[in-house]
């Protein structure tokens, strides 16, 4: 993209740093899940694909997808009487929304000192860049998932792009920056799509990464499970499904900045590039699959300042907090 500042610093849509305004507390072994974060100012089109599969929503017998901006469905695989079993799980966490284990009072993520490489171009530079990165949210994530109760598979982040993997036929670079494929639990972040998305910016890497691990969480804990069970459309389109998918978004978003709260300050994750990756959360186009604008920041710093995954308890939250 044109006129892309690269390096540490704020990008020229991220804004102030988070002012610490949050919102009131108030699973396919194939598939996807909606989870597209919407065009985003200054690009030449495209969404970051916040999911393109769950490995556990495939689990009611569709599985979420996301296509030019919407969610549409594939055939799942699993039975619907095994939703909201984590994998390797002996018995059923779910499917629960409101009421998940992962969001109860009092969990947080565990500090860390994330050290990561230099940026740079090449594959090998920028797939070190993400190992790393994924390294330490995992260690943030697995005292909170454990508490849970929730059994964990890890996440990895591919740089290059299958044509086809457990989640079907990949998206094109038009529709998806960076997607998370629950079926082989991997984030695909292309280093052509995320260069040309981010440059060397890495606050940017930082968010969006975060965010597409907020995803597999939500895969893990059993999250998009239910919320695919909750689904009554074959297309995501209905109002009602639209709410849903904006209740998942908007909850990775806040995923993404609980652990970037959990980094901050320590290792390579200066206070300026924390905020500037919180902020960057602010930065997309209002959304019917993923809110407005002024939403996807505000759960961002729900997460920055709330501390615990209570903050991030979208499915409690009223229609007017998530719209």
């Amino acid at each position: 993209m044109t006129g892309q500042a690269e390096g540490d610093g704020p990008s020229r849509w991220a804004g102030p740093p988070p002012a610490a305004a949050p919102p009131a507390p108030y699973r396919p072994e194939s598939g996807s899940v909606p989870s597209p974060r919407p065009r985003r100012r200054g690009l030449t089109g495209g969404v970051v694909a916040v999911v393109i599969v769950l490995a556990a929503v495939a689990l009611m017998g569709v599985v979420p997808r996301e296509r030019s901006g919407y969610a549409t469905a594939v055939p799942g695989t699993v039975e619907r009487s095994d939703v909201g079993r984590s994998p390797g799980a002996g018995s059923p966490v779910g499917p629960r929304l409101e009421t998940n284990p992962l969001l109860a009072d009092g969990i947080r993520l565990a500090r860390v000192s994330c050290e990561l490489p230099e940026l740079g171009r090449q594959d090998a530079q920028l797939q070190g860049f993400y190992r790393a990165l994924a390294g330490c949210l995992e260690q943030a994530w697995r005292p909170a998932l454990d508490r849970a109760g929730d059994p964990t598979l890890p996440a990895t982040v591919s740089v290059t792009l299958p044509k086809v993997s457990t989640c079907g036929a990949a998206p094109s670079k038009e529709e998806a920056v960076a997607y998370y494929c629950g079926g082989d639990t991997t984030i695909y972040a292309p280093t052509a799509w995320m260069l040309s998305d981010a440059g060397l910016n890495r606050s940017r890497h930082l968010a969006t990464i975060a965010h597409e691990y907020g995803h597999h969480v939500q895969r893990e804990s059993g999250i998009l499970a239910a919320a695919a069970d909750r689904m009554t459309t074959p297309d995501q389109r209905s109002p009602a499904d639209r709410a849903v998918v904006r209740r998942i978004e908007l909850q990775a978003n806040c995923f993404g900045a609980l652990f970037i709260a959990s980094a901050i300050g320590q290792g390579s994750v200066g206070r300026s590039v924390g905020n500037a990756a919180v902020a960057d959360y602010g930065r997309a186009d209002d959304s019917e699959d993923h809110g407005s604008r002024a939403h996807q920041l505000s759960w961002a710093e729900a997460g920055f300042s709330g501390g615990t995954t209570a903050a991030c308890n979208t499915w409690s939250a009223p229609a007017d907090r998530v719209g």
